[in-house]
């Protein structure tokens, strides 16, 4: 059965699930991959919803391995594939790969504490990202597949609007399920950064 999707939506995915990333700092900088096997399979949902929904078959992916290898699969399949720096996770510098708790207590304190502006590893603030997800256009693409950290970022961006308020620690949500699909709007306005 056929269903419009509402013309300014984008259906927005995260990437399945990689292979090492559990109980670790995993944003940019970590590349891993993911079984070819799960990939394939986030891809055919995909495609079933594209198709469901009349879409353009164009995916656009952050370049890291667990989103492009998605958009590889339904490449083979028909569909053109965009690769988006933009879309890419949070980079977290010298974090990135290490494990959660073999990271200094006082430096994830200091980042909970500055939660926007703080640079977790002296990588990249969420302020930055804020701006860059919630600044990214589309173009003619309907199907994202990207990391947690941009989803959440981009539907922060869409839910407060361009007040330029930034979250603190305690109003982040959890990252979803791997996989998990979001409804999100195709255009937000600029977003706005306040003054320190």
């Amino acid at each position: 059965m056929t269903v419009p999707l509402a013309p300014h939506l984008l259906l927005a995915w995260r990437h399945p699930r990689p292979d090492g990333a559990e109980g670790r700092c995993i944003g940019a900088g970590t590349d891993l991959r993911v079984d070819p096997r799960r990939a394939k399979r986030l891809a055919r949902r995909i495609q079933r919803e594209g198709r469901r929904h009349h879409l353009p078959r164009i995916v656009v992916t952050s370049p890291l391995r667990r989103c492009a290898d998605v958009g590889r699969w339904l490449r083979r399949w028909g569909w053109q594939h965009r690769v988006e720096p933009a879309l890419a996770e949070l980079h977290f510098s010298e974090w990135e790969g290490r494990a959660w708790d073999q990271i200094d207590r006082a430096e994830l304190d200091a980042w909970c504490a500055d939660f926007s502006g703080g640079r977790p590893g002296g990588g990249e603030s969420l302020e930055t990202m804020l701006e860059r997800a919630g600044g990214w256009q589309p173009g003619l693409a309907r199907v994202v597949v990207g990391h947690a950290g941009w989803l959440l970022a981009r539907r922060w961006c869409e839910e407060q609007g361009d007040d330029g308020r930034r979250p603190t620690a305690a109003e982040w949500p959890p990252a979803p399920p791997y996989g998990t699909l979001y409804l999100v709007r195709m255009s937000l306005p600029v977003p706005v950064r306040r003054s320190r």
